[in-house]
């Protein structure tokens, strides 16, 4: 199934053997099965499928899911229509599909014509289908995704019969930073299966790939290698995105392969590559076209070349040498990165979470000791803590990390729908219902991590099923039917204290002692003590490309604010503020964060600010004491306040005037919120 260019299906006689031995013992021994093939068999059997007969009801995106889907992909989808209209020119006959689908495996377009479009629509291979191992079985589709790595599915060796039909070659489309962002492929009959179409197809995704890396690092220097000097500026090159003092900011896939799983982190060049960042600078041209080709000595060798924006020069004087620690470095002292420095090395997602507090270092020092053991998690907290991001990255690092991870919000779905779908249902079990049925949120997690958010929320009667699940480690669906084998790590979460909702009859008393397996409760944003490098982590993730911090002044009001939306709060009001910023600008100030955030922070504070205020005017014949000395003119605290606010209102007049009235404007240029501004200047008097 995972096969190289020029691979040929598997013998028939073969398949049927495997999938006989598969039904009647639940093993695959036999040696002639490709390896590959054999685990997406046995992950297609993990997920209750069953190769004969009808499958389960899989989900089929509307027509409003699918424009909301294209909406996200827009970026992805621009830039793989061309490649895959000139794939299928490439095709020959035509007599097939070209599918690009994103990474949940949902399809969001297809280039074909002929007979075998009609054939394909009949199993569903059409936009908005959802084509992942766990609905369609071993198919191109879901198993690249699954594999990560391109492959072939030929005939028999999908694992539905009804699928046999099918020739598919698939491969994996990758960011910049090395994530999976969607799947190209190409189905056809199986008796039309080419040999050279998997390399073709694995081709086109790098295609892909190449366009996206040279879009989204348009603006900033691109480390291009190769192997052979000829293959610099073709989509087989290896990219590496540079920031000006030399760290990889992203890698495409071939750089990745040649230089190692470091170059898809945060690291400095040198990390990666034996050349110094100053002795790359001082090769590349002052017009800013591009380095000469360089050699690297030590194999394999290496074609390098510095590929920079329109307009770029090189540093005047070298550039300091950096270490080679993989670390990235982040403020430590306040919320100003200007100051001080600590090292974090992030070894997996929990320790990413790990940021200098102590009572969130509890936390994943407790998690990690039952990473591997069949306990379940109780998450506690205030609402925007990041107990959905701590589930994720419990999952991330424990033995489980390649199973599912299916996370439901028990408090976000209508009381009528939680149990069909937590629990799946068949087909016509009630008035609505698909007509394939449904698998289920609870079987959907088998093998991996199932995370139950805000689950205080969840219906009494439904609690009863859930708790049923949980001892049995058994699902029936709605509508009846046999009971399937479910295996996965539980994890809960609530903004509510549990045990009081038990004292209250809100929340049965033996549910919640089979959840309160380890119970692990998350500070809020007020009472953390790495806030500083917090706000330095999201800054970095929210703009990669450039180095923001914060105004010192605007840092120290921060860092006494309350969040009372924690770390959702923090997190969406830098996104504003990195939004609003000019493209020259590297400081966050007042003028740059939301209306609502800047009022509260002016709550305890007076209208007149005194940066508002102009510094006095000297005059010549400074009046003078009895005793013949100059007066001590009234500091800007000792100013009459009703004095203060007019200096105020007339300087914020004059900043407005030279903003042609432009409100944002002046309250940026006077470092206040706009409703400040207004506030200001309606004051009596104004």
């Amino acid at each position: 199934m995972v096969k190289t260019p020029g691979g040929a299906a598997l013998a028939p006689r073969l398949l049927r053997a495997a999938r006989r031995e598969l039904l009647d013992t639940g093993r695959l021994s036999l040696e002639t099965l490709d390896e590959g093939l054999s685990r997406s068999w046995l992950r297609s059997r993990d997920f209750g499928l069953s190769p004969v007969g009808r499958p389960p009801g899989a989900p089929h995106a509307s027509g409003a899911q699918l424009r909301r889907a294209l909406e996200r992909q827009h970026e992805l989808v621009a830039h793989a229509r061309p490649v895959m209209e000139d794939l299928f020119a490439q095709t020959g006959d035509g007599d097939g599909l070209v599918i690009l689908a994103d990474a949940q495996g949902l399809l969001l377009g297809a280039l074909g014509d002929g007979r075998f479009v009609d054939r394909a629509q009949r199993v569903a291979l059409r936009p908005g289908a959802i084509w992942d191992e766990r609905w369609r079985g071993t198919n191109a589709i879901g198993t690249a995704l699954a594999e990560q790595r391109p492959v072939a599915v030929l005939g028999g060796e999908h694992f539905l019969e009804r699928n046999a039909f099918l020739s598919c070659t698939a491969a994996p489309i990758r960011d910049p930073q090395g994530r999976v962002l969607g799947v190209l492929d190409i189905s056809g009959e199986q008796r039309g299966f080419q040999r050279h179409t998997l390399a073709l197809v694995r081709s086109a995704a790098r295609m892909v790939e190449h366009r996206l890396f040279q879009t989204r690092h348009a603006d900033g220097l691109r480390l291009q290698i190769h192997v052979q000097p000829e293959g610099l500026g073709t989509p087989t090159e290896g990219l590496l995105a540079l920031s000006e003092d030399g760290w990889i900011l992203g890698c495409n896939a071939a750089a990745q392969a040649w230089l190692g799983a470091d170059a898809a982190r945060p690291s400095p060049l040198e990390s990666v590559l034996p050349l110094r960042w100053a002795a790359l600078m001082d090769w590349a041209r002052q017009d800013g076209e591009g380095a000469r080709l360089l050699h690297r000595e030590d194999a394999p060798s290496l074609w390098l070349r510095l590929d920079a924006p329109r307009g770029w020069r090189r540093p005047a004087s070298p550039i300091a040498d950096l270490n080679a620690s993989t670390s990235t470095t982040i403020p430590s002292t306040n919320l100003n990165s200007e100051s001080g420095a600590r090292i974090v090395d992030a070894t997996d997602a929990l320790q990413a979470l790990d940021l200098g507090d102590a009572a969130m270092h509890q936390a994943v020092l407790r998690a990690r000791r039952v990473l591997d053991k069949p306990i379940p998690l109780l998450l506690q907290g205030e609402s925007g803590v990041g107990k959905d991001l701590f589930a994720r990255a419990v999952h991330d690092s424990g033995p489980r990390r390649d199973r599912p991870y299916v996370a439901v919000n028990c408090a976000a779905l209508p009381e009528t729908l939680i149990e069909a779908e937590l629990f799946g249902y068949r087909p016509g079990a009630f008035t609505g219902a698909s007509r394939e049925g449904a698998q289920g949120r609870l079987r959907e997690a088998h093998g991996g991590t199932l995370f139950l958010d805000e689950i205080g929320d969840m219906p009494l009667p439904l609690q009863a099923r859930l708790l049923r699940v949980l001892q049995d480690r058994q699902v029936q669906p709605l509508g009846g039917g046999p009971s399937v084998q479910v295996d996965f790590q539980l994890i809960g979460a609530s903004h509510r204290p549990l045990r009081p909702l038990v004292a209250q009859g809100l929340f049965r008393e033996d549910l919640y002692y089979r959840l309160n397996g380890l119970t692990l409760c998350l500070p809020p944003l007020r009472e953390r003590q790495d806030l500083p490098v917090l706000v330095a982590c999201l800054l970095a993730a929210l703009e990669p490309t450039r180095r923001v911090v914060l105004d010192p002044t605007l840092a120290r009001e921060l860092s006494a604010y309350r969040w009372p939306g924690n770390v959702r709060q923090l997190e969406q009001a830098l996104r504003i503020a990195c939004a609003l910023m000019e493209p020259g600008e590297s400081m966050i100030r007042r003028g740059h964060l939301p209306d609502d955030l800047v009022e509260e922070l002016d709550q305890n504070e007076p209208i007149a600010i005194p940066v508002l205020v102009p510094p006095p005017t000297r005059t010549s014949n400074a009046s003078t004491s009895r005793s013949g000395a100059p007066s001590q003119r009234a500091a800007p605290a000792e100013v009459a306040p009703a004095m203060l606010r007019d200096q105020s209102r007339a300087h914020a007049r004059r900043v407005l005037d030279e903003c042609d009235g432009n409100h944002s404007a002046a309250a940026r240029r006077l470092g206040i919120g706009r409703n400040t501004l207004y506030r200001l200047l309606k004051s009596p008097g104004a």
